[in-house]
């Protein structure tokens, strides 16, 4: 019964820690939340945006992200991860794409909540 208690608990504590996604954070704009941002970043390693990025503008890719710019609110910045799968044929699902605009939202927009 203890080893049964045991268990259980160590499952309990695993089911209860934080999942690393955007999740309901109010200050996390909607089209973001629920991201999942490992699957995100896996996806940018994996299709090696920052190389596409590197040759595009130079330096470190980075200057490729202009909050300000074009992209200028969420959905501008879902709306261009979507154009960049189709172009480069990555097929990427919805949830995917979601992923890598949350990471990037992270990581270089910081698009506050709409109100």
């Amino acid at each position: 019964m203890s080893m049964y208690r045991s268990t259980f608990g160590r499952l309990l504590m695993a089911l209860s820690l934080p999942v690393m996604s955007a999740g309901a954070d109010p200050l996390v704009p909607v089209e973001f939340r629920g991201a999942d941002l490992q699957l995100g970043a896996r996806l940018i390693r994996e299709h090696r945006c920052n190389e596409c990025h590197i040759r595009r503008v130079g330096g470190d890719g980075s200057a490729i992200y202009k909050p300000g710019g074009r992209i200028s609110r969420p959905s501008a910045l879902l709306a261009m991860v979507e154009m960049c799968s189709i172009e480069l044929k990555l097929q990427l699902f919805p949830e995917d794409v979601q992923a890598v605009a949350a990471v990037l939202q992270r990581d270089h927009y910081r698009f506050k909540p709409a109100p």
